[in-house]
């Protein structure tokens, strides 16, 4: 069984010092050999930001798309091969802006992808500009009288969208962030886990001190039932989205690879593709 050391390759990350995605990656790592995988089993697929290099900084098959097209590319390769743990990964601005039409009907779907977004609030790779995340008079250098639009929540979207898992951490606490992802990756559907990854470089607001102060941890609510959808909803919304642990999952409804029919339990890879001279005569007479 690999240790989480075997999902370590010798790429340096070129993330500021003190970035929240640090220890993002090391969850991952963590969670991925805790789950009993090894490194030949997992994907990593991300898209593009500072958030986006994660998929090179792991031991595993990875890909570095393009901007907000991780979930597309995720859910191909599980589609492919479903035999490997898909993992999407992306920053707020990859998913909730460019790729927020992906994220909406990924979460919908249902497939078996593991997608955890590091929400640091801001564009940090561009070089510091407003995020669909950022909140109402945040400054920036897109937005410097502050900004006029609300702030997406999409913790209440995915719920919204049917979501069958929704979790949200803080990248500091790496415990609770490593069980979630663990928690996703052996969930059968969907998974979305939002975390707050502070960009210590162009996010003054949002601070490792600021999220401290303002998360409110579901562990001080013992008696919270996270397969209640209402109570969730109801949770996130009390917060002000602020919340995190598990949120909501839902158990009962089935993933999209379970219930398309036709679907092989074996990958593509090691199926027969030829067609017979029958079948292929028999393809041709339909367009006659």
């Amino acid at each position: 069984m690999a240790t989480f050391k075997e999902f370590r390759n010798n790429v340096k990350p070129n993330w500021c010092p003190g970035c929240g995605d640090f220890s993002v990656q090391a969850a991952i790592q963590r969670a991925a050999a805790n789950v009993g995988l090894e490194p030949e089993q997992l994907a990593v697929i991300s898209g593009i930001g500072c958030s986006g290099r994660i998929s090179g900084y792991i031991n595993a098959y990875g890909l570095h798309g393009i901007h907000g097209r991780s979930l597309p590319i995720a859910q191909g390769v599980k589609l492919a091969n479903r035999e490997l743990t898909v993992i999407a990964s992306g920053g707020d601005g990859d998913g909730f802006a460019i790729g927020m039409g992906h994220t909406v009907h990924a979460i919908r779907r249902n497939l078996d992808v593991t997608y955890i977004v590091m929400d640091n609030q801001i564009y940090g790779l561009t070089k510091g500009q407003t995020s669909p995340r950022s909140a109402e008079g945040f400054k920036t250098k897109s937005t410097p009288e502050g900004s006029i639009e609300s702030t997406l929540s999409p913790l209440e979207i995915a719920l919204s969208a049917g979501a069958t898992f929704v979790a949200q951490s803080f990248s500091s606490d790496l415990k609770q962030l490593t069980a979630l992802i663990e928690a996703g990756l052996n969930h059968k559907g969907f998974s979305l886990i939002n975390v707050f990854s502070p960009c210590v470089t162009f996010n003054k607001v949002n601070t490792y001190d600021w999220f401290k102060e303002n998360i409110v941890n579901l562990e001080q609510f013992p008696d919270y039932d996270p397969s209640n959808r209402i109570a969730a909803m109801t949770k996130i919304m009390e917060t002000n989205g602020m919340v995190t642990g598990l949120i909501y999952q839902n158990k009962e409804r089935k993933s999209y690879e379970d219930l398309a029919v036709g679907f092989k339990q074996e990958a593509l890879s090691k199926q027969d593709l030829k067609l017979s001279r029958q079948d292929f005569d028999k393809l041709l007479t339909e367009f006659k």
